[in-house]
């Protein structure tokens, strides 16, 4: 009798902790530490990408000084990003959709890659590239701030219109 209830008591300490330990995980996730897809905070892109798109920041400060962050950018279709280079790396994932991504100094649709759902590509800095979403497209940027792009003809920079 006493072995069966030692037995039933540390099981229920260990159920206790269990719980404990799952409530905090939970208060985590809900401290914008983890998202579901359809809990993002989107809102308007900053000035440096043209009109139309959306951004979500994930995690870090992509404007600060230093420091990792992730992004997100949803794209509607047809939407175009001038060729341009980062002087940081870049790390894309394609989320959703298909991002057509081309290499150079002018935006050619003809060689542009087709990059689907599920693709993942590393960007060196100063690399001159271009982008366009076919359909809708969400990316996932991340890298190391700050995010910075510099246009290869400053006149496509949208900050500046």
């Amino acid at each position: 009798m006493k072995r069966n209830t030692f037995k039933l008591t540390w099981v229920g300490l260990l159920c206790g902790a269990g719980l404990l330990l799952a409530g905090g995980a939970r208060t985590a996730s809900t401290e914008r530490h983890a998202f579901t897809a359809d809990a993002i905070p989107y809102g308007p892109a900053p000035a440096f990408v043209a009109p139309g798109a959306q951004l979500a920041v994930l995690e870090g400060n992509p404007s600060g000084s230093s420091g990792d962050y992730t992004v997100r950018l949803k794209m509607p279709s047809g939407y175009r990003i001038a060729p341009h280079w980062h002087p940081q790396r870049e790390n894309v994932t394609v989320i959703s959709g298909t991002f057509k991504v081309g290499m150079g100094d002018h935006f050619e649709e003809s060689k542009m890659a087709d990059f689907p759902a599920g693709s993942f590509a590393f960007l060196d800095p100063d690399m001159h590239h271009y982008a366009m979403a076919s359909g809708e497209v969400v990316v996932q940027v991340h890298g190391t701030s700050p995010l910075q792009f510099n246009y290869v003809n400053p006149k496509d920079d949208p900050s500046r219109k």
